[in-house]
């Protein structure tokens, strides 16, 4: 699990986020991966399992399509049915051992954080990588959690690296502050609201041009 090397970009389709910005979630998935994204996250908060599982086997099926990984928010179930490559968990959904009996060894397993005493369980469970978050505060997501700013994720990163696991930030990031975060120590950085501000096929190669030469 450690070997795993994320992408850059984590472009995460949102279901009412997409919907508010007029996009269907498929049609902005398959934005996003013209657009360069390899790495994809699926959020459906209020959607059904039939619904839910309808939409990612989908999304998994585009994704395959760009050589891409897509990754289940909270629900392993679907995850594990509809062929995702993993699932992305927060502090209050099943935990990593648990999601690793749905979904196998081999699956990609994402924990959410929001301080480093979570930080620093985190690295102790069977993760893939971890996340810290809000960095600048979400227009998108409710977390409940203040902005942290770039000093803990500097915290953060040197906590994950000791673990040997890779850190992805979230909230608030913008094109304009992407590289500020990678420079803090991020390997990836989580993106909703900033890549449909605008054509989210262009949002994402800008991104992408943006980061390029800075993380990995």
């Amino acid at each position: 699990m450690s070997t795993f090397t994320l992408p850059l970009l984590n472009a995460i389709v949102d279901v009412e986020v997409a919907s508010r910005a007029g996009w269907s979630p498929v049609d902005l998935a398959a934005a996003y991966l013209l657009g360069g994204a390899r790495f994809l996250q699926l959020r459906a908060k209020q959607a059904s399992g039939a619904d839910f599982l309808a939409l990612a086997s989908r999304v998994v099926e585009l994704g395959r399509s760009r050589d891409a990984t897509v990754i289940v928010n909270d629900r392993a179930d679907i995850a594990q049915l509809a062929g995702a490559g993993g699932v992305h968990v927060g502090q209050d959904d099943l935990s990593p051992a648990e999601v690793r009996r749905i979904v196998g060894e081999g699956a990609i397993v994402g924990l959410s954080t929001h301080s480093i005493d979570q930080m620093a369980a985190a690295v102790r469970q069977p993760v893939t990588y971890v996340a810290i978050g809000p960095v600048f505060g979400s227009v998108t997501k409710a977390t409940g959690y203040d902005a942290l700013g770039l000093d803990m994720v500097r915290a953060a990163a040197e906590r994950a690296r000791l673990a040997g696991l890779p850190l992805v930030a979230i909230g608030g990031i913008t094109v304009e502050t992407a590289s500020s975060v990678l420079e803090a120590g991020a390997a990836s950085v989580a993106i909703i609201g900033d890549l449909v501000a605008g054509d989210p096929e262009s949002r994402v190669r800008a991104f992408l041009d943006r980061m390029r030469g800075i993380g990995g």
